[in-house]
């Protein structure tokens, strides 16, 4: 063992170099020097005919420290494609970033099926540092290396194979045999010494190539705007290109170095981390338990919401039981989910010979005879306390004692809702994100006496219905959905006072949101919004605003996207337009609510719009963050990210808050609320903060954690 770095030559003459830097195999600037001086001493010996790379688990890449060009060039090129012995990559589980760099390299690569290969620097605002621009683009072409980088795509062993980026697949028990016999074979002229960084023939003719890159450029333009970091890696593959692979090593290396300090990488890293730290829950992850698993899950009323979470758990292969009160709205519950799963193949996100195969997981009931082996249950009834009680009281008696109990409900906390019960320890919130429960995120409430198991088992849960989990605590009224309806509500106040919905929608595309606050409440449906809208203002009185708009309009039959209108008008394809009816149903809201245009909103910057519509969602986040809602405020940027469609490049609310300062923030709430009224009243907490001069992180005024 060489740090890092192990070497086992065998009787055939073939150097096995393993990297072993556990948990990750992160190639930190010390593991590559490590490599360097291991391959160089294995280059060394007489015994060595050829060298087999690989590393225990997978490899990643974290490049760090020393400079990128000498990582990049001196080693990765000159000392292991350089090399005067062959040396083949053996690639099983992951092999990303710099990881799959080294192996792209090595003169060939052997891997099994079902091991991953990618580039994914640009999810974290840089680009590959070690070859990788300069080498994929040889190995697999332009265009594929392109949708590979800059989508930061990832792709199996056997599709790595198709697309020619690994030499051969082997069965995981003989991928060392494999790339031994191959890099034997390389060195006795038996198989062809390829060096990627010169390899040609995969490259598009240069008119080609110069046109799949100006396209390239266009599209990425087109979607985000804002960012460089991708357009700055097209630059690197074209100079490439033009100049010759060992300068475009030269142009990566200064421009990762460039990127490394941009506020969009660290906005971006921020959020990487921030999601693996919303599963470290205290006095549960060091517990180190085991999730259970489940085969059978129980919903209980719902409408609409419940046939799009019974829609998701069919299609991950969960049992699924279906309560309603009467067989009209079972026999309606029941077609909205085929409906739904026939949607999902229309729109070509399943097999269309699966629908019938996952529908005969679902079974509509009107007692609860079926639910003796339940091992889940999910209540979304109607706001009522009094039934909500007696639904879990009768679930106590009939379900096995091993069955976890959660409600759906925003309106009663947890604690209240399993009053009548004595079974405390297992029953918690669950909350599916609006304005789609599509989103990835699921909030998982826990009450003072929910056991570690269960949190354990709930977050597994969330994470096989492809979801990231947060946990947070009971209290009525608060939760992450909080934000969205707040953030929500912030906009349609301004536009009730003169200013463009229109305007507002296109300031916050053009700040980064995939779609405005308008286009999403379509999306949400207005009938749901003003459901959940209404609940946040009977729980948040002091802070929330009363709205007339949203009812005005339902009276008209809009209801968004369902109805084909609503603040915009949808065509047959869904493609959207702005609704010029609208303006008239915002004067009568303005006649209703004895409002007046404010001519000063309607000079309002773009900036200023998001500022005026984001600052009240701060607001409500750091109300979690004083009452000990949330385990840490950066799991508020994740639910931001996740759950509102904000963007990631911005690090999430929090995050993005801190880069004004509180003060600044603290400022004009103040000044909003003089005029505009309690709506935009700070909280104690970001009052507390601007007083220090402290950042949203780093305040002080933390509740008693309810965790």
């Amino acid at each position: 063992m060489v740090g890092k770095t192990a070497v086992d030559v065998g009787t055939d003459g073939v150097a096995v170099v393993a990297i072993n830097n556990p948990p990750l195999n992160l190639l930190s600037s010390a593991v590559m020097l490590d490599l360097k001086m291991t391959i160089e001493g294995a280059l060394l010996r007489d015994d060595v005919k050829a060298i087999v790379v690989t590393a225990f688990g997978g490899m990643q890449g974290k490049k760090t420290k020393k400079e990128l060009g000498f990582m990049s060039i001196e080693i990765v090129t000159d000392t292991l494609e350089g090399a005067r012995k062959p040396l083949v990559a053996a690639i099983d589980g992951p092999a990303f970033g710099g990881g799959l760099e080294i192996a792209l390299a090595c003169h060939a690569r052997v891997s099994t099926s079902t091991a991953q290969l990618g580039l994914p620097e640009l999810q974290y605002g840089i680009l590959p540092g070690l070859g990788g621009t300069q080498r994929l683009p040889r190995l697999v072409g332009l265009t594929n290396a392109l949708e590979m980088i800059l989508m930061s795509k990832r792709v199996t062993g056997e599709e790595a194979r198709n697309l020619t980026l690994v030499d051969v697949i082997a069965p995981a028990d003989k991928l060392l045999g494999v790339a031994r016999q191959w890099a034997l074979d390389i060195s006795e002229f038996r198989r062809p010494w390829i060096i990627s960084l010169y390899k040609i023939d995969k490259l598009e003719p240069f008119i080609e190539a110069k046109a799949i890159l100006k396209s390239a450029r266009l599209e990425v333009q087109r979607e985000n705007p804002n960012l460089v970091h991708q357009l700055v890696c097209i630059d690197v593959i074209e100079h490439g290109i033009v100049s010759g692979p060992r300068n475009g090593l030269w142009k990566e290396a200064e421009a990762l170095q460039e990127l490394r300090q941009s506020s969009i990488c660290k906005s971006l890293v921020h959020v990487f981390f921030a999601q693996r730290l919303v599963f470290k829950i205290p006095g549960v992850t060091e517990r180190k338990l085991l999730p259970r698993k489940f085969n059978k899950v129980a919903l209980i009323g719902g409408g609409a919401m419940s046939s799009e979470v019974a829609k998701l758990l069919v299609l991950s292969n969960y049992q699924v039981i279906l309560k309603e009160k009467d067989e009209k709205s079972l026999l309606e519950q029941i077609d909205r989910v085929k409906g739904k799963l026939q949607n999902h193949v229309k729109n070509g996100k399943a097999d269309p010979y699966r629908p019938e195969k996952v529908f005969s997981l679902l079974k509509g009931v009107l007692d609860y005879d079926d639910f003796k082996d339940v091992e889940l249950v999910i209540e979304a009834e109607a706001e009522s306390l009094s039934s909500k009680q007696e639904i879990f009281a009768d679930l106590e008696k009939i379900c096995p004692p091993h069955c976890i109990f959660t409600s759906n409900s925003l309106t009663f906390s947890s604690k209240s809702i399993g009053e009548k019960t004595k079974c405390h320890d297992r029953m918690a919130g669950i909350h599916f994100f609006c304005p789609s429960l599509d989103l990835p995120l699921v909030e998982i409430v826990r009450m003072s006496n929910t056991s570690p198991q269960v949190i354990v088992d709930l977050m597994d849960f969330g994470k096989k219905m492809r979801k990231t989990p947060i946990v947070v605590g009971d209290l009525e009224g608060h939760s992450i959905n909080s934000l969205l309806i707040k953030y929500l509500h912030a906009a349609i106040f301004l536009a009730e006072r003169g200013v463009d919905l229109y305007l507002i929608d296109q300031a916050f595309t053009s700040f980064g949101m995939l779609l405005g606050p308008f286009r999403t409440i379509d999306m949400l449906g207005l009938h749901v919004f003003e459901a959940i809208g209404r609940r946040c203002v009977e729980n948040l009185r002091d802070s929330s605003y009363l709205i007339k708009l949203i009812s005005i309009l339902r009276q008209h039959d809009y209801e968004g996207e369902s109805s084909a209108k609503g603040f915009y008008k949808y065509d047959n394809c869904g493609m959207a337009t702005p609704n010029d009816e609208i303006k008239k149903y915002l004067q009568k809201a303005g006649n209703t609510s004895y409002m007046t245009i404010e001519s000063k909103l309607t000079k309002l910057s773009n900036d200023e719009i998001v500022e005026m519509i984001l600052f009240p969602a701060l607001n409500e986040a750091c109300q979690l963050i004083s009452k000990g809602i949330v385990t840490r405020p950066s799991d508020l940027d994740v639910a931001s990210v996740l759950g509102m469609g904000f963007p990631a490049y911005r690090g999430g609310i929090i995050y993005w808050s801190d880069t004004f300062g509180s003060a600044y923030v603290h400022s004009n709430m103040k000044n909003w609320s003089k005029v505009h009224g309690e709506f935009f009243k700070p909280c104690a907490y970001i009052t507390e903060c601007a007083a220090k001069r402290v950042s949203f992180v780093n305040g002080t005024n933390h509740g008693k954690s309810r965790l």
